[in-house]
């Protein structure tokens, strides 16, 4: 096989091989020629472009490792039950599988290797998760059968967008305003007061709405969660967790809880809050947002992002990280969870085991991580003077080529990978989480309100990512219960309860009898030391306390 162009001047002079069964490194492994290139197949659950056969990167990468995947993508992960019956009863397998939700399939009839047993040498797979991580993964037997894909950030998360919770507000508000810093749940409403005092009315006539809630359903997480928030806590969702004392508090009954229904309570008989938001449906909701007219609100961008996303630039939501009071750190954006229930797997069917896991282990090499998400250096991306990557205009538009992307980009997107940064802790891991080109496609707008505050991402208004604790995030383990557990059933009153009084805390006249009234039918209705001891020694079975 003739190698391409770009190839010839990139592939560089490698050692002998390591050992037999050992996972050499890339840079102590001498290329393998065409003929010895091992091909693997593969069938992933996941709606993904398919490249070419003779893809540049594709085969620059089997050079340097030795092998290769063929992958199948399927569009509906549903459509992989009737593949694994058939995989399974026929004992003819693809050599890797990402089941998706359909895990279970493969892991019950024990269609998996184990791939700690084949690992030995592979350190950068090794690894990839700390000790603590891998112990999540592990089945009841101690082994490791798949590997989770989308669940790993090197030094820290460098996503563009902030996906999470926060409080957003129109980017109109704060051009308006002189782009002021706005870090206090005070200093937010002040704002959005003022602004609603000087325009209580949009360019077409209609109201401008100060502030809006969602209550529907679960949804009502955009008015009951906000207290972890404002006190500096992450979205554990179903308490906030003491990390001196390792113990599970209520945010429901904090001080900070009652400032800000109180606050909300103040907003509300100013007319700052839409006074149709506790009857409204999530669909109703959706449908004012895209109305443009609604300034501000808490939710998760996830929830919203459609209904905003055909808004003139103008109306554009800003994440800001409000806390209740100055000196607090805020902590609204957060690492990606470890998600310890799908992955990648390694089948029985597969004929060279030993090969399959060193191809996932080299496919985690600092070189090839870069070239399956960069590409070629001169050809994909460019390189300034202090080693920031770049596009210039030819590769802009190569980049946003599905052609070139079919014929000269490799991502192997089912295989794991470092989100975050590259490992050289300069440049994003990937174009698209790189800042700098992010920037550049934004509205001016948008760029104006970024260069005010500094920054070139809507993530970046908030705090950089920490590496998260141990039992993080605390809701994927209450979600763990179903209704009818005593654990289930207490969640439910809590969230019957605050259904029917929330509302009525802020519409009240009376906010301190209201209040009161809540808290008493919560704490007579709910059985919260029960809920926080269920919660609490899972916080130390994490912290490795029992």
């Amino acid at each position: 096989m003739k190698k391409n162009r770009y190839l010839s001047s990139l592939l560089i002079v490698i050692a002998a091989a390591a050992a037999a069964g050992g996972c050499s490194s890339i840079s102590d492994k001498q290329a393998e020629s065409s003929q010895e290139i091992k091909t693997f197949t593969g069938i992933f659950a996941s709606p993904q472009v398919t490249i070419s056969e003779d893809n540049v990167i594709k085969k620059l990468i089997a050079e340097k490792t030795g092998a290769q995947c063929d992958e199948r993508f399927l569009e509906d992960s549903k459509d992989l039950v009737d593949i694994a019956s058939k995989m399974i009863n026929s004992d003819d397998y693809t050599d890797f599988v990402f089941a998706n939700n359909e895990q279970n399939l493969f892991t019950d009839s024990n269609s998996f290797i184990a791939i700690d047993e084949y690992w030995d040498g592979c350190d950068n797979l090794k690894n990839y998760f700390s000790e603590y991580e891998w112990n999540k993964i592990r089945s009841d037997d101690g082994h490791i059968y798949f590997i989770p894909i989308y669940s790993n950030v090197y030094m820290y998360d460098t996503a563009t967008t902030q996906d999470e919770e926060a409080f957003w507000v129109q980017v109109k508000v704060l051009k308006w305003a002189g782009y002021p810093e706005i870090t206090t749940l005070d200093e937010y409403f002040d704002l959005l007061e003022q602004y609603i005092r000087a325009n209580p009315k949009a360019e077409d006539g209609s109201d401008n709405i100060g502030y809006e809630i969602l209550t529907d359903g679960y949804l009502y997480f955009c008015m009951e969660n906000v207290p972890q928030f404002l006190d500096g806590y992450p979205n554990d969702g179903c308490c906030i967790v003491d990390p001196d004392k390792l113990e599970a508090v209520d945010y429901n009954t904090t001080d900070t809880a009652k400032r800000w229904f109180k606050k909300l309570n103040e907003e509300y008989h100013n007319g700052i809050i839409d006074p149709d938001c506790f009857v409204m449906t999530s669909e109703e909701y959706m449908q004012k947002l895209n109305t443009g007219n609604v300034l501000g609100m808490v939710d998760q961008f996830w929830n919203f992002s459609g209904a905003v996303s055909s808004l003139p630039d103008e109306c554009a939501y800003i994440p800001l990280g409000v806390v209740i009071d100055e000196g607090i750190t805020e902590h609204y954006h957060s690492e990606v969870a470890l998600n310890a229930s799908q992955g990648i797997g390694v089948t029985v069917g597969c004929n060279d085991k030993k090969g399959a896991v060193k191809f996932i282990n080299d496919l985690l090499d600092p070189e090839i991580h870069r070239l399956r998400f960069w590409g070629l250096e001169g050809k994909d991306y460019s390189t300034d003077s202090e080693g920031k990557f770049y596009f210039t205009d030819k590769q802009t538009q190569q980049n946003e080529d599905k052609d070139y992307y079919i014929k000269n980009k490799c991502v192997y997107p089912c295989f794991p990978y470092y989100k975050g940064m590259d490992r050289d802790g300069i440049n994003a891991f990937s174009p698209q989480y790189q800042p700098s080109e992010f920037y550049k496609k934004l509205s001016s707008i948008i760029q104006e309100c970024f260069s005010a505050y500094g920054v070139q991402t809507y993530s970046e208004m908030l705090n950089k990512t920490e590496k998260s604790k141990p039992w993080y995030p605390m809701w994927s383990y209450a979600n763990t219960f179903s209704q009818t557990t005593q654990f289930g059933e207490i969640k439910l009153s809590m969230d019957t309860v605050k259904h029917e009084y929330l509302p009525k805390v802020i519409m009240s006249d009376d906010f301190e009898s209201a209040w009161n009234e809540y808290m008493q039918v919560y704490s007579s209705e709910c059985d919260i030391r029960t809920y926080l001891k269920v919660l609490t020694d899972e916080v130390k079975r994490c912290a490795g306390q029992q």
